[in-house]
């Protein structure tokens, strides 16, 4: 599917983008006309796409092999973040051990936290593979209409945890090993990886819907609806707080994939747009670890926006523009690196 690749190229632009915005020209979130939105879809998706990824329907569940592709993740996703975050703060923090024991007690990791997230959740997709391939083998019931029930029930318990999240006087998440083990962050993204996957399960009967006449114009009302009460109407208050801000997510995220994969003859190899997203989209590894060293100091450019808000065209050119030149960087010093068949096992995961 070349229009994944290409939809994960436009993701990882959007996180640069993002970075750019929030850390290299000192935009505020709660200010910017751009970021409050962008980062409604911007995480999920690419979450979605990890998920989706994972399931391989031909794929034998035993133990030995399952052990195997843990500890290939666990490879791919701790070594190479260790090496880089001790790197970013080698150049550009003023203190390393007093960094390292920050990030290591932060639930962001100064930004690193994405591969460790990313690796519980393929420990826990996995133990929920085990667990239905156990229920399978032992039940015949499972093994036809319900051979996908594990994942499903996860899914719905990772949704009900989702919300509670954000439910006042409730507060289990801010214990310090949900922070430190950056599990909190997990638990915010899990729905996400859970529909990718589904999706893939499902993907005959995902298209059949996703390309009725109905389907688009119902999800982009429900995604107008749910930002116009995040960001104007307010109308949700206390416990409910979080209800729109998850259906937007979810709309928007799903708005974007139908995008691709309905113009995917724009996304192949045969067109300049498709082959660069693919490029960007088989190298987010190496973008991801390297854009937090690459990325360039410009406060006076936040200080032009903000005296220009709000201007969401604004905000979104400059932010995708210097995007674009910092993971041009980002692939060139990858591409440096990777002369060395150590550093593009070791640091790419890639022999």
């Amino acid at each position: 599917m070349e229009w994944l690749d290409a939809m994960r190229g436009l993701t990882m632009i959007l996180v640069v983008a993002y970075h750019v915005a929030q850390m290299s020209f000192g935009v505020n979130e709660k200010t910017s006309s751009s970021l409050p939105f962008l980062v409604l879809f911007r995480m999920p998706l690419f979450f979605f796409v990890s998920g989706f990824l994972a399931y391989k329907a031909d794929f034998q569940w035993t133990w030995p092999s399952a052990l195997r592709l843990t500890w290939k993740k666990v490879k791919i996703q701790v070594l190479p973040t260790m090496v880089f975050l001790c790197a970013f703060i080698i150049l550009r923090r003023p203190e390393f051990w007093g960094s390292i024991e920050y990030a290591l007690k932060s639930p962001t990791k100064m930004g690193y936290w994405f591969t460790w997230v990313l690796l519980h959740m393929f420990v826990i997709y996995y133990a929920a593979c085990m667990l239905q391939h156990w229920l399978n083998v032992q039940f015949s019931i499972f093994n036809s209409q319900y051979r996908h029930a594990v994942i499903w029930v996860l899914f719905v318990v990772s949704l009900v945890i989702y919300e509670t999240l954000y439910l006042p006087d409730i507060g289990w998440y801010k214990a310090p090993f949900f922070r430190y083990s950056s599990l909190v962050k997990t638990l915010n993204f899990l729905p996400f990886f859970l529909l990718g996957n589904l999706a893939h399960r499902y993907w005959d009967k995902v298209q059949q819907v996703a390309s009725s006449s109905w389907f688009f114009p119902v999800l982009t009302l429900i995604a107008f609806v749910a930002c116009a009460d995040i960001f104007r109407w307010h109308v949700c208050k206390m416990e409910w707080v979080n209800l729109p801000r998850t259906v937007a997510m979810f709309s928007l995220l799903t708005m974007v994939v139908i995008f691709f994969q309905n113009y995917q003859e724009w996304f192949t190899h045969e067109h300049v747009i498709g082959r660069s997203l693919q490029y960007i989209g088989v190298r987010t590894l190496d973008i991801y670890l390297l854009h937090f060293i690459l990325l360039p100091k410009m406060p006076q450019v936040g200080v032009w926006l903000n005296a220009n808000r709000p201007n969401f065209v604004l905000e979104i050119v400059t932010s995708f523009s210097v995007a674009i030149i910092v993971i041009a960087f980002c692939l060139l010093v990858s591409q440096i690196l990777r002369v060395s068949p150590l550093f593009r096992q070791y640091l790419f995961g890639r022999k």
